[in-house]
């Protein structure tokens, strides 16, 4: 059984933070689904991965490409079946299966922005609730530090 891990984006946009995430996951030896709520925001992001750091190289694409089933990191605005890890973003869904199935979901989000605040903490308790495994990461002193947890696996 997966985990839910919500990240506080406090210090870093989404741009920032994401890539790093990413590439842990990929680390990992994992496929990776960004997923968003709407095609602007996933081409948008699409772009600024491609302009990203420019000591490496995130491999990644748009789906529904010709070439879906080689990316190690799809960005979409639906469910894609074949992954170990969903990065959802924007308030983007995402299921209590989807937790249970997954290795790892993500849930970033902009403590900035007090609907992206309402939308997380909505998620949480419905995950939660779910008795799914949560965890609550927060970048406020610079670096990432877990601040809570719910429903330790057994």
């Amino acid at each position: 059984m997966g985990a839910a891990y919500f990240y506080h984006l406090t210090r870093h946009p989404l741009e920032t933070a994401l890539p790093q995430l990413l590439e842990k996951a990929m680390g990992a030896g994992w496929r990776i689904e960004v997923r968003c709520t709407d095609i602007s925001r996933a081409t948008w992001l699409d772009e600024k991965l491609w302009l990203g750091n420019e000591n490496g190289f995130l491999p990644h694409g748009l789906a529904g490409g010709d070439h879906d089933h080689l990316q190690p990191v799809l960005i979409s605005t639906q469910p894609i079946e074949d992954t170990h890890c969903i990065m959802a973003v924007d308030g983007a869904d995402v299921s209590e299966e989807e937790v249970r199935s997954k290795e790892r979901v993500c849930i970033l989000f902009d403590g900035n922005d007090q609907d992206a605040l309402l939308c997380a903490r909505s998620q949480w308790k419905m995950l939660s609730d779910a008795h799914c495994h949560t965890q609550y990461w927060s970048e406020e002193t610079g670096r990432w530090q877990k601040k809570a947890e719910a429903n330790l696996p057994e």
